[in-house]
């Protein structure tokens, strides 16, 4: 480095070293005044020193607020309390307990009606209580001759059994309506239910019959009545055909035929099972 270079350097630093000796020297004797310190020192002895810049501020804006406060609050007249509901206020004990007696319990009966409507009303949407389609007509008839059975159909809580055709004419004396149309078409539906006392009744291997375990009663291939208690034959639904397939109309129940009916001729073809 040259010896210019160095000069200037130095003059810098110099320069800089004067400049922060007076700015300390200026912020010292500012700060000596708002502390109320003069020239000639602190004060004497036995006089009360004086208070700085900065208390004397802070207790300008002290009293300044309370000033404030004061005045809004003579300003602000007191709020008026709003008077409580008696009904509120005299709640006694015995009355709040009554009352959440009465709000359970009517909880409990509403929520009752409401599960018991549920479950009483009747569905349409498929199942008991629609027309079902059962299935195919050869898939049903493949499987009554390879089991020997009726075809059950449990979604209609029914027993599907085919209807000879020599028998129709003695059906149309007895029969009326879907029930009827279906057994032209070869086909008989009956509810599954024992028109008793309502046992499901099964069917039979042995005799080739329905025949109910609760008491006994008795129905052909076709549900009607051959023994037992049973007031009448099996009740049944109407049957259609819908193409290839067969539907059952479960919105209503034809009571069975009455005792005695027998169309078909068919008799036991082996051991009973009830």
């Amino acid at each position: 480095m040259s010896d210019s270079a160095l000069l200037i350097a130095a003059i810098v630093v110099v320069v800089a070293l004067a400049a922060l000796f007076v700015f300390t020297t200026a912020a010292r004797r500012d700060r000596a005044a708002a502390l109320g310190a003069g020239d000639d020192g602190p004060a004497g002895a036995g006089e009360e020193a004086a208070s700085s810049g900065r208390d004397i501020e802070r207790a300008a804006v002290l009293e300044h607020q309370s000033d404030a406060a004061l005045a809004a609050a003579a300003a602000t007249p007191p709020a008026v309390r709003a008077p409580m509901d008696p009904e509120v206020l005299d709640v006694t004990r015995r009355q709040f307990m009554n009352r959440g007696i009465v709000a359970f319990f009517g909880l409990g009966v509403g929520g009752f009606s409401v599960a018991a409507i549920g479950f009483l009303w009747p569905s349409r949407s498929g199942g008991f209580g629609s027309k079902v389609n059962v299935g195919k007509i050869d898939e049903i008839v493949s499987q009554i001759n390879s089991k020997r059975e009726p075809f059950y159909v449990p979604e209609a809580r029914t027993w599907l059994a085919s209807y000879p055709k020599d028998a129709v004419a003695k059906a149309e004396g007895v029969y009326t309506g879907a029930v009827l149309e279906g057994m032209k078409s070869g086909w008989v539906a009956m509810y599954q239910k024992c028109p008793h006392l309502g046992c499901r009744v099964p069917w039979c291997a042995g005799s080739q019959w329905f025949e109910c375990p609760c008491h006994g009663s008795q129905y052909n291939r076709v549900g009607e009545k051959k023994a037992g208690p049973a007031p009448r034959g099996l009740d049944r639904f109407g049957v259609t055909i819908a193409g290839d397939s067969i539907v059952v109309d479960t919105q209503e129940v034809v009571q069975g035929p009455p005792i005695g009916t027998d169309t078909t001729g068919q008799g036991a073809e082996g051991p009973h099972c009830a």
